[in-house]
């Protein structure tokens, strides 16, 4: 058990923004245990893919390049990856909590029999003692989730069955290239044909329909948040006027979403996304913990509040003390005149 194995999601001929995020923490994590970072993709028309994984810090990319396993198809991905997992034993296996990875890794965690810890919002290495036995084991995979409606944060480990496997949220992990592009790894081409059968290939996509996003919140460079300090949906969607003055998008916290001020997709924290915009307006939010891990990596935190000691002043580069329903109009008043 000499690696770590990072699946790479495809979304046509490019690498899926989370995979890229898993291989950089993979990185970090394969460094500190000296061992190989393997990636692992499959579709058609693979020829790009070394360019787009090896910056990121990837030894070894195994590729299964065959017209029939575009687009996503369950049986063959999963009936592939398991095969592979036996053969590379690795210690690590990640994939991106999204719908392509919250599809695979329970099927490839029952079939290896692994455990798997989903959604994880945070990777770490450390070490465990069995009280029962007394058995001391280093360096295993802390897989760090909120649990009961995000209200605490549990750590999660795998002591005795491998891979050690988890899926990660979008957004949680800093992208970081560690080599330069042009960089060369070792590209293995599989033969696809060793790994699955004719059963597998059973369900065939006729058509596939994919629907744009409605926002570009984790990546957008200034994000306008509201809270349920907000008051009303009507004060809420005041800050789509900020938002779109400054170019930037609007985000939400759960309390807010709740409330129905604004759609799930907007929604930051430890059940939602993790952004990293230059600048950050947080308005009527108290700064709950839960919200924070979702932003608290921002460039610049302005917080908008009635409450001089709302939590999240704390870690405000700038506070604006007063009613949301006064300051917004102001700002929204001012940057209409600037524009």
């Amino acid at each position: 058990m000499n690696s770590i194995l990072v699946y790479c999601e495809l979304d046509g001929t490019r690498v899926a923004e989370v995979s890229l995020e898993l291989l950089s923490k993979g990185r970090r994590l394969a460094d500190a245990l000296n061992v190989q970072l393997e990636a692992v993709a499959l579709g058609a028309d693979l020829s790009t893919l070394p360019a787009q994984v090896y910056p990121y810090g990837a030894d070894t990319l195994h590729l299964f390049e065959d017209e029939r396993l575009s687009p996503y198809t369950t049986l063959p991905h999963t009936s592939v990856l398991c095969r592979l997992i036996e053969e590379e034993k690795p210690q690590i296996f990640l994939l991106g909590a999204t719908v392509i990875g919250r599809d695979l890794a329970p099927r490839i965690s029952s079939a290896l029999h692994c455990g798997l810890t989903a959604d994880c919002t945070a990777l770490e290495l450390g070490d465990y003692e069995d009280k029962k036995s007394g058995v001391k084991i280093e360096n295993l995979l802390y897989s760090i989730r909120p649990a009961f409606g995000g209200n605490i944060v549990a750590t999660i480990v795998n002591p005795y069955h491998r891979p050690q496997m988890a899926t990660v949220r979008e957004g949680v992990m800093p992208l970081q290239r560690v080599r330069p592009d042009g960089c060369d790894g070792n590209t293995v081409h599989h033969n696809v044909s060793e790994y699955v059968s004719d059963a597998d290939f059973m369900v065939r996509i006729i058509e596939r329909h994919v629907k744009p996003q409605d926002n570009n919140l984790k990546n957008a460079p200034i994000v306008v948040a509201g809270g349920y300090g907000m008051g009303s949906k009507e004060n809420f969607d005041t800050l789509y006027t900020l938002a779109h003055l400054l170019h930037g998008e609007v985000g939400a916290t759960r309390a807010a979403i709740d409330a129905g001020f604004t759609t799930h997709d907007r929604q930051i924290g430890q059940t939602g996304l993790t952004v990293r915009p230059k600048v950050y307006i947080a308005c009527g939010i108290s700064g709950q913990v839960q919200h924070i891990s979702g932003m608290s990596d921002s460039g610049i935190i302005i917080s908008v509040n009635s409450d001089p000691d709302a939590p999240i002043n704390a870690i405000a580069d700038y506070v604006i003390t007063g009613k949301v329903e006064e300051v917004i109009p102001k700002l929204i008043t001012h940057y209409q005149q600037k524009s």
